[in-house]
């Protein structure tokens, strides 16, 4: 045997390499995923102070804009959380396909769960619409008319502006359907957390998944309500307008 075989031997990663890698790639996953999941909670609750009204909302915007540092700090900590999480997910995404065994496929399909099996698809759809909903609301690139809202005391009227986001049909059904597979992609990601650090056994695994179900099931219907209130016009801009 020559040299150069024997390099190519010795190159090739062996069973326990690959394993030590892909569990690596799943704890960064779901350190990622963690601090994504704190972040949209964070940002529920804020969203949801639009049902106190127009004043607590518009403090409350106002409030994080003077936080500068820290804000900056949370973008900047969360853009790095949401890059890793989508390359990682790709590759293990891609590693799956690789060493899955086609007869196996059929098999494979029954027993994974619909968001687990949908869990690349949901999370790209998250990320495209999560770029639009930062150019309308954050950015204001694609109605840059919501920069010039302002309330009784001059303040940006962020009530206003979600109120006359959401009062398009097409945009609140994007963006139900977006939270919808938030959800489908939550469900699947919690409970692949808890297994990752090795909480899989039979008897709390069940429990760990209906919780993972719960908790998506509250964020559903907490971003949900948001677009659907609008809609229904339980929430409506102030008398007089904005």
């Amino acid at each position: 045997m020559n040299t150069s075989e024997l390099d190519q031997i010795t190159s090739i990663p062996t069973p326990v390499n690959v394993s030590v890698a892909s569990v690596s790639k799943k704890v960064l996953m779901a350190v990622t995923g963690a601090i994504l999941l704190s972040f949209i909670s964070v940002h529920l609750l804020g969203n949801l102070q639009i049902f106190i009204g127009q004043g607590q909302l518009n403090n409350y915007a106002e409030t994080l804009q003077s936080l500068k540092g820290l804000k900056w700090t949370v973008r900047i900590v969360t853009i790095i959380a949401v890059i890793i999480h989508i390359w990682t997910g790709v590759l293990l995404w891609f590693e799956n396909k690789k060493a899955r065994p086609i007869s196996y496929y059929k098999h494979d399909t029954i027993q994974a769960s619909l968001s687990s099996r949908t869990m690349i698809y949901t999370g790209l759809l998250i990320f495209f619409f999560v770029i639009y909903h930062l150019l309308q609301f954050t950015l204001i690139v694609t109605n840059p008319q919501y920069a010039n809202l302002r309330d009784a005391l001059g303040r940006h009227d962020v009530y206003s502006m979600v109120i006359l986001g959401f009062s398009n049909y097409f945009i609140s059904g994007a963006y139900i359907i977006a939270v919808l597979m938030l959800a489908f992609h939550i469900s699947h990601a919690i409970s692949s957390f808890f297994q990752t650090l090795g909480w899989n056994n039979d008897k709390v695994l069940p429990k760990l998944k209906l919780l993972a179900n719960i908790v998506a099931i509250l964020f559903f219907i907490g971003y949900a309500s948001i677009p659907v209130s609008v809609l229904l016009h339980i929430v409506k801009l102030p008398v007089g307008g904005y």
